[in-house]
């Protein structure tokens, strides 16, 4: 088909939005590739087929709109959520990073500020940008940690309307203090969002930040099914906060956002949350074994509360990245200095990575 070719710059597009590059991933079809974070053991069987028997009886109605409210979903992630949430307190939509997109949507945008403590994930400058926000980025301190004093300082410097906390972070793993979630929170004017994506992966012990949400008008907490769920195509996330936080989430998102297809799966996986979350014990497991295999070769890894492991000590990020990538396995490049970081497959996965790093040679 024949047409006009012009380079992106040519066009009209924003010119806040020139010069930026998209989300990118690598993809590439490798024996193992443990490198976006995925839960690498498929949905079980049993799981998989009552999944398949929902979609297809909502396909006998996908020539109507689907329920816009999702009330059922809502429900059901109330239920898993526990915390005595209701579903007037729940949120969702097509993967986490739609949730938080629909949050800069109603309290971010032009003329308005976010912020988050670099390094965590890319995509929330990314989608602050694409909302039109300015997005300001603070620091951690050099184990990745945040402390109490330092971020009621960053707060209150930078003034931002929505504040990103990441916990457990990505992309380092590492846990973020309760107090640290309390005092932002005290300190800032805006809306609070503490993204615990990984948080099926952090010690039983540890404390959400679903427990500071009585009271609390301004705190969001997000949550995804891609990960702990093994849901990671079906995109389904969600949040809990405040009733009317939830009203000015109707206010930026699409008509009927979540279809019929998606709302069914979902809830079909939550009826099976024992099932599809019976992994995470595993991939925990394969995680410790990764950091303390990493440590014997002479890297550092650090703490993580994930799926994943970062780990440092790497005198050439991209050559180590290379020489892994031609012996069939796929980690990530983060782009943090003498860094690297892999996803906790399976054993077999695991075992793959962890020879193909050995085979390279140890740490200098």
């Amino acid at each position: 088909m024949g047409g006009v070719s012009v380079r992106l710059e040519d066009l009209p597009i924003r010119d806040d939005l020139r010069g930026r590059t998209p989300y990118g991933a690598p993809q590439a079809a490798l024996p193992i590739t443990l490198n976006v974070n995925e839960n690498t053991h498929p949905v079980p069987e049993a799981v998989a087929g009552d999944i398949i028997d929902s979609i297809a009886q909502a396909l006998h109605e996908v020539n109507r709109y689907p329920d816009r409210e999702f009330t059922e979903l809502r429900e059901a992630f109330a239920s898993y959520l526990g915390h005595g949430l209701t579903a007037e307190q729940i949120w969702a939509a097509n993967g986490s990073n739609e949730v938080l997109q629909h949050l800069l949507m109603a309290f971010g945008g032009p003329g308005r500020r976010a912020f988050g403590f670099a390094p965590t994930y890319s995509m929330y400058p990314l989608l602050t940008a694409a909302t039109g926000a300015e997005y300001v980025t603070g620091t951690r301190e050099a184990d990745y940690s945040i402390s109490v004093e330092s971020a009621v300082e960053q707060i209150r410097e930078a003034d931002p309307d929505v504040i990103f906390l990441c916990s457990p972070n990505n992309p380092t793993g590492t846990p973020l203090p309760f107090e640290v979630i309390e005092a932002v929170y005290a300190h800032a004017r805006g809306i609070v969002i503490v993204d615990e994506a990984y948080w099926e992966f952090a010690p039983e012990n540890a404390q959400s930040a679903l427990t500071l949400l009585p009271g609390r008008e301004r705190l969001v907490v997000s949550r995804t099914m891609s990960k702990a769920f093994a849901f990671a195509g079906a995109r389904v996330g969600y949040l809990a906060a405040d009733p009317a936080v939830i009203d000015a989430l109707r206010l930026v998102r699409l008509p009927y956002h979540l279809s019929a297809l998606t709302q069914a799966a979902a809830l079909a996986a939550l009826r099976h949350a024992p099932t599809m979350l019976a992994t995470v014990s595993e991939i925990i497991a394969q995680r410790d074994r990764m950091s303390a295999t990493l440590s014997a070769l002479g890297y550092e890894p650090y703490e993580s509360w994930t799926n994943f492991v970062l780990f440092s000590g790497v005198d050439d990020p991209a050559a180590i990245w290379q020489a892994l990538y031609d012996r069939g396995v796929l980690i990530r490049d983060v782009g943090i200095p003498r860094s690297l970081r892999v996803t906790a497959g399976t054993e077999s996965e695991t075992t793959a990575f962890l020879e193909a790093l050995a085979s390279i040679g140890s740490a200098s």
